[in-house]
């Protein structure tokens, strides 16, 4: 024995885990953004652009999920886990139609809402 005790016990790393939370890859010059998003969005996909895209060029995007919130209950959001700090605009995939401009900052979180 090497003296040194190993808690095998149930302590997920993350009391989230398989409850929709999500593991930000933040630092650097790259930043998160959180969008709260209306309850008839869920499901729905939207796509970030930047406008330095090549035509064609492959848009990120990320589905709208339920996700709960502390207190109770469950708030629609998008969460893109890793953006290179700059500006985007965020539209409903497939189209051209910005609802939101928003500015990610590298090793931060940018919380932004949907307009309803």
């Amino acid at each position: 024995m090497d003296g040194h005790h190993h808690d095998q016990g149930p302590h997920p790393e993350n009391p989230f885990a398989g409850q929709g939370a999500v593991l930000l890859d933040i630092g650097g010059e790259v930043g998160a953004l959180v969008v709260t998003m209306p309850r008839g969005m869920v499901g729905e996909e939207v796509e970030v652009v930047t406008g330095r895209e090549a035509p064609g060029h492959h848009r990120p995007h990320v589905a709208v999920v339920d996700r709960p919130v502390a207190g109770g209950g469950t708030l629609p959001s998008l969460v893109f886990p890793a953006l290179h700090e700059g500006s985007y605009a965020l539209v409903p995939k497939g189209t051209d139609d910005v609802h939101l401009d928003v500015v990610v900052r590298g090793g931060q979180v940018t919380s932004a809402t949907w307009p309803a």
